[in-house]
């Protein structure tokens, strides 16, 4: 699939976390074939450096839940391009355990990396972006910020969702004024490695199917067709928004 948006980003420079593959990676091509100077942030350096010399773009390695490392991404960034003017901080994990189950480290490790790191490079690339008076934010949420899915037990995963979604919310309120938009995208069940973990539990994956009117699981480029969206001057007057990619899963 070749990508291009209503607007082209020409010099613009994209940061995309969890960028090494999936969703991240295809976004990352999206942003790229459209003109954007990308770097690929993942705490994976055997296959990021791959992805990122794939789309001929930079790779540095972090852990997003230390917040020192996420602002020296932000300085290593401009110290190269001088600016940031697109962040998609997409890296995220989930967890399936049963509540009453869940370990204080499993509910930490999901909150630290799906929520406190996104707020960690909302608040690091947003300072950039505040300096320059101009900036797009996508974070990743979910569906499962949305409604509590079934039949997989996730408290700590659709919990943190729920929390990128308001935090993005958050800072759109406070930023909008200042140049800054800030949106989330919430996809439902995508053909990613971690999704197809689930999708191999016959009994989850029939129910999945079922719930989901296109009766289908998406694909990563359908993803990232909505972050290019928000990333581009396309979508100029969308800011707090959380657009919704679930095959209609959230509609019933």
């Amino acid at each position: 699939m070749t990508y291009s948006p209503l607007t082209p980003l020409d010099g613009r420079v994209a940061v995309v976390t969890g960028g090494a593959r999936g969703i991240g990676f295809e976004s990352a091509k999206a942003l790229r074939e459209s003109g954007a100077k990308v770097v690929i942030v993942d705490i994976n350096r055997e296959v990021g450096p791959k992805a990122a010399a794939e789309l001929e773009g930079d790779f540095l390695p972090a852990d997003l839940t230390k917040s020192d490392q996420v602002a020296q991404v932000a300085a290593d960034i401009v110290s190269k391009h001088k600016r940031i003017d697109i962040a998609f901080n997409n890296a995220g994990i989930a967890v399936n355990a049963p509540s009453e189950e869940c370990t204080d480290e499993q509910w930490l490790q999901v909150i630290n990396i799906n929520l406190n790191a996104v707020f960690f490079c909302c608040r690091e690339f947003g300072k950039v972006m505040l300096n320059q008076g101009k900036g797009s934010i996508i974070n990743t949420a979910s569906m499962s910020g949305i409604i509590s899915n079934v039949p997989q037990p996730q408290s700590a995963y659709n919990t943190s969702k729920a929390g990128v979604i308001m935090l993005t919310e958050s800072l759109a309120g406070e930023w909008a004024k200042r140049g800054i938009r800030v949106n989330s995208i919430s996809p439902g069940y995508i053909g990613t490695e971690m999704t197809k973990q689930g999708m191999s539990n016959t009994d989850w994956y029939k129910q999945w199917l079922e719930f989901t009117p296109m009766g289908r699981v998406g694909e990563p480029r359908e993803v990232a067709a909505a972050v290019l969206f928000l990333a581009s001057d396309a979508s100029s007057y969308f800011t707090g928004s959380n657009l919704v990619v679930d095959g209609g899963y959230t509609c019933w």
